[in-house]
């Protein structure tokens, strides 16, 4: 059991770790690694499911804040769309086993892709 939840941990950190790094621009949209798709400018957004056609999420987010915020949503990818770095917490629950971590996101980051539950968005100011 305990080798499972490690190895669960481990691809949860392999796929963050291995997403590609976040561009430090800002407001323009083209050098992002991402498009913000429905993500307002100035908020940070996050989509409960896979919806990234070419232009960005589509689907309706589980949560826009433009202000630090904690609660619960279902999380499987995000987008900060703000100039400020985001700090994000999450938590996953593995064959009962709660897992938690906490993800620094610069401006115009995002990734995922593993299904979570993001608790809280504060922001950052030391660098990602």
């Amino acid at each position: 059991m305990l080798v499972k939840s490690l190895a669960l941990v481990a691809s949860v950190v392999g796929v963050l770790a291995t997403a590609p790094a976040a561009s430090a621009a800002p407001s323009a949209a083209s050098n992002d690694v991402w498009p913000p798709g429905n993500c307002p400018q100035g908020t940070f957004c996050i989509w409960a499911n896979w919806d990234h056609p070419a232009e960005g999420p589509t689907a309706t987010p589980s949560l826009v804040t433009s202000s630090e915020w904690s609660g619960s949503v279902p999380a499987f990818n995000f987008y900060n769309r703000t100039s400020r770095n985001a700090e994000i917490s999450w938590s996953y629950n593995y064959l009962g086993t709660e897992h938690t971590g906490v993800e620094c996101v610069r401006p115009g980051g995002g990734n995922f892709y593993v299904p979570l539950v993001a608790t809280k968005v504060s922001w950052q100011t030391r660098t990602c």
